[in-house]
């Protein structure tokens, strides 16, 4: 067992109880009104889904980032946002600004001061990548409707973009569409949604993110 086992251990407990509390959050913040989301909303399926993506992710956190103090805080601090943000995807299918925004200028900063470990002299792909891939992606989902890729998304993936570097980010959402492509699938075989139900991607782009730097790492 190498020393970085136990401590991904501890980090995945901490963050299966901070994907418990992001849940609760997201019942209550941004406020909204009921009946559709009911806040206050009782321990289900969303509290679970939260739970496990939240000690995936912060058990990825040690065993990327554990020599550099730097990385750890500053993807630990984006790892608790999305963590957030997935919860609130779920419950209230949106992406707060307060979230998303506030990635993008820090991100940038980390990646020009050639301190990212993930993006490193590769700057021009990552830029390439955070600008590039979420403008098509916006572009290809208007004929669906509004609403079918929303500002929200293309926010998280410019973030995305800057912080993963521009293999890890294609790949965490080429990873996140399968998947959610996969849900998508068996949902609609199970009669639980049609064509025209209304389904977030930012729940999958998001663990995309971390999937994409975990299986690069």
């Amino acid at each position: 067992m190498t020393p970085l086992v136990p401590v991904s251990g501890v980090a995945a407990a901490v963050g299966l109880l901070f994907g418990v509390l992001a849940d609760r959050i997201s019942t209550r913040w941004p406020e909204h009104e009921p009946p559709e989301f009911p806040a206050g909303r009782t321990v289900g399926w969303r509290t679970a889904v939260c739970a496990l993506f939240g000690a995936f992710a912060f058990a990825v956190l040690p065993a990327r980032f554990g020599g550099d103090g730097l990385a750890l805080a500053l993807f630990g601090a984006w790892f608790a946002t999305l963590v957030v943000g997935l919860a609130i995807d779920l419950d209230q299918r949106l992406l707060p600004d307060l979230l998303t925004l506030p990635v993008i200028p820090v991100a940038a900063i980390y990646a020009v001061s050639g301190q990212n470990p993930l993006v490193g002299a590769d700057l021009l792909p990552a830029v390439i990548v955070a600008i590039v891939v979420p403008g098509l992606i916006y572009l290809a989902s208007i004929p669906f409707g509004a609403g079918a890729f929303g500002m929200g998304d293309v926010k998280l993936l410019v973030g995305v973009g800057l912080m993963s570097g521009g293999i890890r980010a294609i790949t965490g959402i080429v990873s996140g569409l399968f998947l959610a492509g996969i849900v998508l699938g068996i949902l609609l075989a199970a009669r639980r949604i049609t064509l025209k139900s209304y389904v977030p991607y930012g729940p999958f782009l998001i663990f995309g993110a971390v999937w994409g730097i975990f299986v690069r790492g």
